[in-house]
């Protein structure tokens, strides 16, 4: 991996991993970079700082959900790492799909976040942006987040507008005009148009473009966002 010779060399790692293949797998995967120099791997948390302790490194490698020793659990075993060793590079695997722990994880300044559901060569770009001192956030981790952060506005939406408004809001803003929508709710054009405009109100839109994307923006338009009748 040449990108890691002008960063340091040799890169010093430690690798943790309570399940013995994946541990073998990312240790194989890392000693086939270039100037890479894998100095221990631990099972458990408390391996883990026994070997930081006992061989000074720049880069750790660990799985977020593994035994967790006496030194608490995953998210404990984080903060205390970049308490004791703030000048070592953390780089946090995990099968994690619970956003509040990914979004916790992220904010005790690890150096990267990666899901074992993504590709195993995104390790590579990890290890590259953290020795960099950026933060790299895999692809599956970053889904889940946006995913979750969609969730949230549409609930805005939902919990601010009645169902009436919200069923006239998603169909003008998947194009249909206001006497379509009249037509299509077996409702009166006066009164599509009222339902309309407040809505608009209740959420601080002016215009007919700032109605569409904040439509895109908060997952409006999404299947079943539709209430029907």
């Amino acid at each position: 991996m040449n990108d890691t010779a002008g960063i340091r060399t040799p890169v010093r790692a430690i690798i943790a991993d309570d399940h013995p293949l994946v541990l073998l797998a990312i240790e194989n995967l890392m000693r086939s970079y270039t100037n890479m120099q894998i100095v221990g791997c631990a099972a458990d948390a408390t391996e883990l700082f026994v070997e930081v302790d006992r061989s000074p490194c720049d880069l750790v490698l660990m799985d977020l959900n593994m035994p967790v020793g006496v030194d608490g659990c995953g998210l404990e075993v984080v903060k205390q790492f970049k308490s004791r060793y703030p000048h070592v590079a953390l780089i946090v695997l995990t099968m994690e799909t619970e956003v509040a722990a990914l979004q916790q994880v992220i904010s005790l300044g690890v150096d990267g976040l990666v899901s074992k559901r993504d590709r195993i060569d995104l390790i590579h770009v990890a290890v590259v942006m953290a020795l960099a001192r950026e933060c790299y956030v895999g692809p599956a981790v970053r889904a889940l987040i946006a995913d979750a952060t969609l969730a949230q506005r549409l609930d805005f939406v939902r919990g601010t507008l009645s169902r009436r408004e919200l069923e006239v809001f998603t169909q003008y803003a998947s194009g249909f005009g206001v006497s379509e929508i009249a037509t299509r709710l077996g409702r009166s054009v006066k009164t599509v148009s009222a339902q309309k405009c407040t809505a608009m109100r209740k959420l601080s839109l002016q215009t007919d473009a700032e109605l569409f994307r904040f439509a895109a923006e908060h997952g409006v338009l999404t299947e079943g966002c539709v209430q029907s009748r």
